[in-house]
Order: structure tokens, then C-alpha cells, then sequence
């Protein structure tokens, strides 16, 4: 290598570090807890809240109406359980773990343990063939060379893939579940699986004791199928803007961490109400660059940010929730085409 290329690899690792300056200067790391307690007393409130409902209206078909409204409960439980994987909510790394289990084995039924080992290597490699697991999702083909090896059935329903993503959402939810399942009974490590296997078996026990003992057998399953059905909608629609239609990245490449992060990242613009709908997770080049940063401190940091982009010509890409969803789509459907595109894939 190059004494240029040294020292252009030397300025490019600096950057990221100037940045981080920056970003401890103006106090965006520091915890929020009375941001958390709130949050999470109002998830607690709202869940108790609505399962209270659930009896009191007994056998109905008003109870989809509570299916839909526990789906959103479950889905900002969720997001906590991602605040608390990144160590965001409290300083010790016990107390975000017991935060993360609760709200994820016990609250949700997906497993703490099994969802922060995936994300981790999603952060550590964002849109990178062959090393971020999000872009591996059967039956979906995200890269041109995973569309190439699509063969008879799976081959066709790639070409309508474009059409099928928000429908084959509605079993993410499930999907989700099944996974957190054959995690804490199959042999991959696990921390603490007695406690995750235990928190899982009692959500789904106590989940399912409830629907099937108040409801009619037609009422529960139809109570079941809305509620995880808008549970994996939501969370599809909630983390599919992030990355997906980005550029995609070869195993070989070299990026610096920052320009990596950026580059394979994408916000969504809006005002307060889409943070709380998205969990802030609408800031995801911030949080993908300091995925420690309390979430109410992304909106804050966004202009620091992308006024450090600007300056350093590295491309920041913001948009709206809507077209955040065409750029995806549209990548699934040159992907999908009967001619996919070749090399990387970019919006």
C-alpha cells in the first residue's frame, strides 16, 4: 500500500473520531432515564390497560379492535428492548439487560438474547453481502447475485417480490416468535436461556391462556392472526426504511466505519409524532453511528450530523416515510426483474 493510501486511510479514521468529538462535546451521549421511565410506565400502563379491556369486554368481536391496539403496545415494548440491547437506557450493562428481557421475552415473545446477537452483526456490517444477516430474509432477494441463485418457485416469486414485501410482512410477527423459539432450544449460545426460555414460555402460555379461555375458538383465532399480523406490518414498515433500496456493499469492501454507516443508512424526516411511531428509529444514520446515543438525543444530533456529512462530501440521505417505502420497493423490483442488475446495488 501506498504512503498516499496510508495516509487517506489515516484522515478517513480521523474524521469519525472528530466527529465523536463533537458529538461528546455537545452531551448527546449521556442517558436519559427520566425520558425511559416515562416510556416504559406508559408501555406498562398501556399494556395493563388494554389486557384489563380484554376482560372486561369478554367474548366480542370488538376484541380485534384491542388486537390491533396490543399489537402497537407490543411493537413499542419491542422498541425499548432495542434501546436497552444498545445500552441506552442505563449505565450498567446489567440493568439494560434485564430492561431488554423483560420488554422483549416477557412483553413481546422474541428472544433478547437471539435478536441483540443478530443486530449486532447487522450494525457491525450494515447492507454488506454475505455478512449482515438483514439481507439475507428468505424468500426476498436483495442482492443480484442471490437473485441468480433463485431456482423454480422461489425464482418466481422473486419477480413479484415488489408486490408481496408488505403482505409477507404480516408473518414477520410469527417469523419473529418461531425464531426467538428455535433459539433457546437449539444449540447456539444463549446467555441466560434458563430465564429467556422461561420469560418465553410465559408469554406465549399466558397469551394464548387468555385468548382461547375469554374468546370463542373463531374470535381467538382471528384475534391472533390481527394481532401479530399488525405486529409484524408494524415492525416491517418500522425497519425496512432504514436500509433497504441503500447501497449494498461487497464482503471485500473496505469503507472506513464512517462513510459505511452513512452511506448504508437512511432517515426519515418528520416531526415529533413519527419518532414516537418509529421508535427513532427514523434517525438511522445517527443511531447507526453512535447506536449508544439515548434515542430522544438523535433528533438533536441530526443536524450536527449531517452539517459534518456536508461538510466532508459524504452522502447523508434523508426522506419522507412514503418514499422511504418506494425506494424499496423499487429496489425489490429491478432486483426481481428477469434482468437483475449486476455489481452494487444502489437507490
Amino acid at each position: 500500500m501506498s504512503d498516499t493510501s496510508l495516509g487517506a486511510d489515516r484522515q478517513r479514521g480521523s474524521d469519525y473520531a472528530d466527529l465523536s468529538r463533537q458529538v461528546r462535546a455537545a452531551g448527546l451521549l449521556g442517558r436519559r432515564r427520566g425520558y425511559y421511565a416515562v416510556r416504559i410506565g406508559l408501555v406498562v400502563g398501556s399494556l395493563a390497560g388494554l389486557w384489563a379491556l380484554f376482560g372486561w369486554l369478554g367474548e366480542s368481536w370488538w376484541q380485534l379492535g384491542v388486537a390491533v391496539a396490543l399489537a402497537v403496545v407490543f411493537a413499542q415494548a419491542g422498541f425499548i428492548g432495542h434501546d436497552a440491547g444498545h445500552r441506552q437506557i442505563a449505565h450498567s450493562r446489567r440493568a439494560n439487560d434485564l430492561i431488554g428481557i423483560v420488554h422483549g421475552n416477557l412483553v413481546t415473545g422474541i428472544s433478547y438474547g437471539w435478536w441483540v446477537d443478530k443486530h449486532n452483526r447487522h450494525h457491525a456490517h450494515p447492507n454488506t453481502e454475505g455478512k449482515d444477516p438483514d439481507i439475507t430474509v428468505a424468500p426476498l432477494s436483495f442482492t443480484a447475485d442471490q437473485a441468480r441463485r433463485r431456482r423454480g418457485l422461489s425464482a418466481l416469486l422473486m419477480r413479484y417480490q415488489a408486490y408481496l414485501f408488505f403482505p409477507l410482512l404480516l408473518l414477520e410477527g410469527m417469523h419473529l416468535h418461531a425464531n426467538s423459539v428455535r433459539a433457546v432450544l437449539g444449540p447456539r449460545h444463549i446467555a441466560r436461556r434458563p430465564v429467556e426460555a422461561g420469560l418465553l414460555a410465559l408469554h406465549l402460555g399466558g397469551y394464548l391462556t387468555a385468548v382461547f379461555l375469554v374468546l370463542s375458538p373463531a374470535q381467538a383465532v382471528a384475534f391472533i392472526l390481527v394481532n401479530q399480523g399488525v405486529l409484524g406490518l408494524y415492525l416491517g414498515c418500522s425497519f425496512a426504511p432504514n436500509h433497504k433500496g441503500m447501497p449494498i456493499l461487497g464482503a471485500d469492501d473496505n469503507l472506513d466505519y464512517l462513510r459505511r454507516q452513512v452511506l448504508t443508512s437512511r432517515n426519515v424526516r418528520g416531526r415529533m409524532f413519527l419518532d414516537i411511531v418509529l421508535g427513532g428509529l427514523n434517525y438511522q444514520i445517527e443511531h447507526h453511528l453512535f447506536p449508544s446515543m439515548p434515542c430522544p438525543n438523535l433528533r438533536r444530533a441530526r443536524p450536527l450530523i449531517r452539517r459534518f456529512c456536508a461538510e466532508h462530501d459524504i452522502d447523508y440521505h434523508e426522506t419522507t416515510l412514503g418514499r422511504s417505502w418506494a425506494e424499496t420497493l423499487r429496489h425489490l423490483h429491478d432486483i426481481g426483474s428477469p434482468a437483475p442488475p449486476t455489481g452494487v446495488a444502489m437507490r
